[in-house]
């Protein structure tokens, strides 16, 4: 009875749409930390953790951060960022057609 009641919740919450939007909103957030993250950078000023960079783009946001690496030239010499997000992505594509499959 507790499983049938976790499913019907697990099957409300985790809707199409709502995957779409939460998917958007971390890609979103991604790409404008990495725009922020940039300016910080000029002006020397306090940045962003690269922990938390990393952090994001494993809820996600693989697709923004990529983004905003490439557009904003922003930690584009990091060895770690230019394949570590690359690699985070097809790791997340493949989970995801994993998870459709069964």
């Amino acid at each position: 009875m507790e499983k049938d009641f976790v499913n019907a919740v697990a099957t409300q919450i985790f809707t199409i749409k709502n995957i779409i939007i939460y998917l958007l909103t971390i890609n979103i957030v991604n790409f404008g930390i990495m725009w922020y993250d940039k300016q910080e950078a000029k002006k020397r000023e306090w940045r962003v953790s690269e922990k938390t960079l990393f952090i994001l783009t494993l809820l996600g946001g693989s697709i923004g951060g990529i983004a905003g690496m490439y557009i904003f030239h922003h930690k584009t010499k990091k060895w770690y960022f230019k394949y570590g997000y690359p690699i985070i992505l097809i790791c997340q594509i493949m989970l995801a057609i994993y998870l459709m499959i069964n």
